[in-house]
């Protein structure tokens, strides 16, 4: 029952901000929603419960400079040093009132799978998420870690759904800090 429920709230939630998550949307030939722009990100954030999940979807070139599989052994390196930062728990901090612990992320992209044949365009998607112990609190995500790292990242556009409403907001560099509600 616990399951359902926690189920249905998220379900809930993706279903309520669906009309958030198309708009601007647009089918670019590649299963990817948004529009494929070098340099700026799309960011989705969803809280529900004490969960707090962060999925990222950016151009492989925001993340690397090249779209395709690594040639040299500088790329390669760099592809994996992006897998592995990104995999990590130093890119999103959670306003602290909330008490987020981290708890896992994923990273990945076509492009860089062995033997991978990719066209003129490749993204690279990932994912962090979070518990938090006080997530009424949370009400901004430090995203330094990410724009720091990722120094091609110039715009990120993202999208927030929290029990207190929906959100949507774009960054653009030096802004570090996404916010929200009250």
């Amino acid at each position: 029952m616990k399951t359902l429920n926690r189920w249905l709230v998220t379900a809930g939630l993706v279903l309520g901000a669906a009309p958030v998550l198309a708009a601007g949307a647009h089918d670019h030939g590649h299963e990817h929603a948004q529009a494929h722009v070098h340099g700026a990100v799309q960011l989705e954030v969803a809280l529900d419960g004490p969960t707090l999940s962060i999925a990222l979807e950016a151009p492989l070139d925001s993340i690397l400079g090249f779209e395709r599989a690594p040639r040299t052994a500088s790329e390669k390196q760099a592809a994996q040093d992006a897998l592995t930062a990104l995999r990590g728990n130093a890119l999103f901090a959670p306003d602290a009132a909330a008490g987020c612990v981290f708890k896992s992320a994923t990273a990945d992209s076509e492009a860089l799978q062995p033997g991978a044949k990719v066209g003129e365009h490749a993204d690279l998607d990932a994912t962090a998420e979070f518990t938090c112990a006080k997530p009424e609190q949370l009400r901004r995500i430090d995203l330094s870690g990410l724009m720091t790292r990722f120094k091609r990242i110039q715009r990120l556009q993202a999208q927030v759904v929290t029990p207190q409403g929906q959100f949507k907001q774009t960054l653009k560099r030096p802004a570090q800090t996404l916010t929200w509600g009250r």
